[in-house]
């Protein structure tokens, strides 16, 4: 969850709708150094990550120095689950929080675990979708959607099955949103 988004959610009449993306989905269950991940790219990873931490700051969000990324497949397919059973927002924030803030390995079924009891839910059924991949489909059909799209980054906005890609400025995403004939919501006095 961004702050830039959870402050678009509450000033323009929009529903955020979570989709899974296949990002770096090759990467193994342990995970890969973000060193690696970035090898032979030509990018200053300390000055990608110092730029992420000094936008993390300005908009209020948990972010710790990682050195890793993690698979992010299974956690997709327990958001999945935790959406339909009405806790996804509280899923989500506990994943964001997990892997941004705390460097913990989203791939594990003992960290999905937690985060699925951090957000209320059962434990026993989120073992059992983790362990039947009940939700394998519905990510498959996100994946399969957003390269039908041509999005290649995250996050992405879509409106009107116009995209805004990365992560934009406030104003460039109230401008879009207003490019495709969304007002703000009208704030009583």
């Amino acid at each position: 969850m961004t702050g830039r988004i959870d402050r678009l959610a509450k000033e323009y009449p929009v529903a955020i709708r979570w989709t899974a993306f296949p990002l770096h989905p090759e990467t193994p269950e342990e995970g890969r150094s973000l060193e690696d991940l970035f090898a032979g790219r030509g990018v200053d990873l300390d000055e990608v990550l110092d730029r992420l931490r000094r936008v993390a700051e300005a908009e209020g969000l948990p972010l710790g120095r990682r050195k890793m990324t993690y698979n992010s497949r299974l956690a997709q397919e327990l958001g999945k689950w935790a959406e339909k059973k009405g806790k996804g927002e509280e899923f989500h924030r506990a994943t964001f929080h997990a892997y941004f803030a705390d460097g913990l390995n989203i791939a594990t079924t003992t960290v999905l675990l937690q985060l699925a009891d951090e957000a209320g839910l059962p434990t026993a059924e989120a073992l059992e979708v983790l362990e039947t991949r009940a939700f394998k489909d519905s990510v498959d059909q996100d994946w399969a959607r957003s390269r039908s799209l041509g999005i290649t980054a995250v996050p992405t906005l879509l409106l009107n099955r116009r995209v805004l890609v990365g992560a934009q400025p406030y104003e460039t995403m109230k401008r879009f949103l207003e490019s495709e004939g969304v007002s703000p919501r009208e704030h009583s006095a």
